[in-house]
């Protein structure tokens, strides 16, 4: 028979054996979830969320969108620039002057409906011609960004990166770009076009005087006709992996 102090001694070795292994699940317990929360917390702080392999650096990610920007730069300067760039395409073509609406009314109802027409194309033309010169310009102004939260870019909608370019180099381009528009709007001659057309209106007994400045007109309408189209080519980026052509680009997002 088993005495009772061998009983004893039985239970209180199974007791403390089992409260040893409950004790050293809770611990294996507790640093399983002190891993997961570690890695949740790296995996947020580098931009991983696909696992432990294959992460982004933020070096990565500036790159990458520097590199989908010049693209659509280059892309959308060419594009712009060919002819009827901006005069056949709806979505750029830059119309009659808003602040001179009544001008063109006014001159349309007195016959000059063909010279408005020309004036009109004579903007577009300029417009085209200016786009020759735009890759550079934007080329200079992408890779001179210096991003601080590259990730809340490529995270962001699908034209991020092309909003971050217009807040971030709108005024400095625009300044770029204006000698550039004025050479193309006296190439293409829009004030021969216009001159004639104010002279004709400013004529006409008690309507006010127009003459809007057609450089600084011009020169908006087609950096933002050039931001659509870039905007457009980030679009196409981010949605359709063909479109990624280069190892950087299917890295950064293919994320």
């Amino acid at each position: 028979m088993i005495s009772k102090l061998s009983l004893g001694f039985v239970l209180a070795f199974a007791t403390a054996t089992g409260t040893a292994q409950t004790l050293n699940g809770m611990w294996n317990s507790v640093k399983t979830n002190s891993t997961n929360v570690i890695n949740t917390a790296t995996n947020t702080i580098t931009g991983n969320t696909s696992g432990a392999t294959g992460s982004l650096t933020n070096d990565e990610v500036i790159k990458g969108l520097k590199e989908a920007l010049t693209i659509g730069t280059n892309k959308s300067a060419s594009n712009a620039s060919k002819a009827d760039g901006f005069l056949k395409n709806a979505r750029l073509f830059i119309p009659w002057p808003p602040e001179a609406k009544e001008m063109k009314t006014k001159l349309i109802q007195l016959g000059y409906q063909k010279k408005v027409e020309e004036f009109e194309t004579s903007l577009n033309r300029a417009a085209e011609e200016a786009a020759k010169s735009a890759a550079p310009i934007f080329g200079n102004a992408v890779t001179s960004m210096s991003i601080g939260d590259g990730f809340a870019i490529l995270k962001g909608n699908d034209t991020a990166a092309t909003h971050y370019l217009r807040e971030k180099t709108f005024s400095p381009l625009k300044e770029k770009f204006k000698p550039v528009v004025n050479d193309a709007i006296n190439q293409v001659k829009v004030t021969s076009y216009w001159a004639p057309l104010v002279t004709i209106y400013n004529k006409i007994p008690g309507v006010k005087k127009q003459n809007p400045d057609l450089n600084d007109y011009v020169c908006n309408k087609a950096i933002n006709g050039l931001m659509l189209l870039i905007a457009d080519e980030e679009t196409k980026i981010r949605k359709d992996p063909a479109a990624r052509v280069s190892d950087l680009l299917k890295k950064v997002f293919g994320k």
